[in-house]
């Protein structure tokens, strides 16, 4: 491990009913990066012509969700009445705030016809002030986030600031959020603008100030040093994190806060069906039994 590197974070695989996902965040050896909380890879996973993902309304409090797709698409609806789909490139950045309810299902013209879905679903947990937001949603096509080129790297800035360009996706807090795509021989350099910083591979070959690291690990790195990130074949890389929040978060089931007694109150409101309802949807996901994360 090179000394700019302080953890190397390994999947966990999740079963989560259609879809089979990598989860990296929260680990043992960091809990967040930067505002990042939780982290999942989804696929690459082919659905037949029928079949698709069906996700039923479920709720969250405390953070937002963010999807950003390689291939395929979803349908997003929410209890603020949106209805969004997302293809490759866009950014669904969904506030919860003080409680909503969204259900992520297969579009029908990509049921009918199959796909492959392949992705990123992270959780970015609010700071304090902002914990009880108003929930919100905003999709933010692909053409309209910055997109740059640095020594045979393309970068798509998610949101928040890197590399000298700022996302219009809407933050609460110092954050990164980057989609690398390295050529063969590609490199760049990723300077210490945020504090706490973590590099996922997606898939291809990616070296850390010239140590390899492994397909669908996260190295999370030292705080203040330039690192270069480089590939001799090619990858597909993800650079997150941000800023550290203040105080320790909660995590339970969907759920995220910076008390327990605001979880408690949560799962109470989804119980008696008082959290909001997906407009046009009847079924909705029952507390489970047992926390699932």
């Amino acid at each position: 491990m090179p000394s700019s590197v302080k953890a190397i974070l390994k999947p966990s695989m999740r079963d989560i009913g259609s879809l089979t996902v990598r989860r990296v965040l929260p680990a043992l050896a960091a809990r967040l990066v930067g505002p990042f909380i939780f982290f999942d890879h989804m696929g690459p996973a082919r659905y037949a012509p029928g079949p698709g993902v069906d996700v039923r309304p479920h709720p969250h409090i405390g953070l937002a969700t963010v999807t950003y797709l390689f291939e395929g698409a979803m349908l997003h609806r929410d209890s603020v009445g949106s209805v969004q789909k997302i293809t490759p490139g866009d950014v669904n950045w969904m506030t919860a705030g003080r409680g909503i309810v969204h259900s992520e299902r297969t579009p029908d013209e990509a049921r009918a016809r199959g796909q492959v879905l392949h992705g990123i679903q992270t959780w970015v947990a609010l700071p304090l002030a902002d914990e009880d937001a108003e929930p919100a949603f905003e999709h933010h096509a692909a053409a309209t986030l910055p997109q740059l080129e640095r020594n045979g790297v393309a970068l798509t800035v998610i949101a928040g600031s890197a590399f000298g360009a700022q996302a219009p996706t809407r933050t609460f807090s110092p954050t990164l959020y980057v989609a690398a795509s390295f050529s063969p021989d590609g490199a760049v350099a990723l300077e210490p603008e945020h504090e706490e910083r973590g590099v996922y591979l997606v898939d291809g070959d990616l070296a850390i100030d010239g140590e390899p690291l492994a397909a669908t690990h996260m190295a999370v790195l030292v705080p203040g040093e330039t690192v270069t990130l480089s590939s001799r074949a090619g990858a597909t890389v993800m650079l997150l994190g941000g800023a550290p929040l203040e105080g320790e978060r909660f995590i339970d089931w969907n759920f995220v806060a910076s008390s327990r007694e605001k979880i408690a109150s949560a799962k109470q409101a989804w119980a008696a069906q008082t959290m909001g309802k997906v407009p046009g949807e009847t079924e909705w996901i029952p507390l489970p039994e047992r926390p699932s994360h």
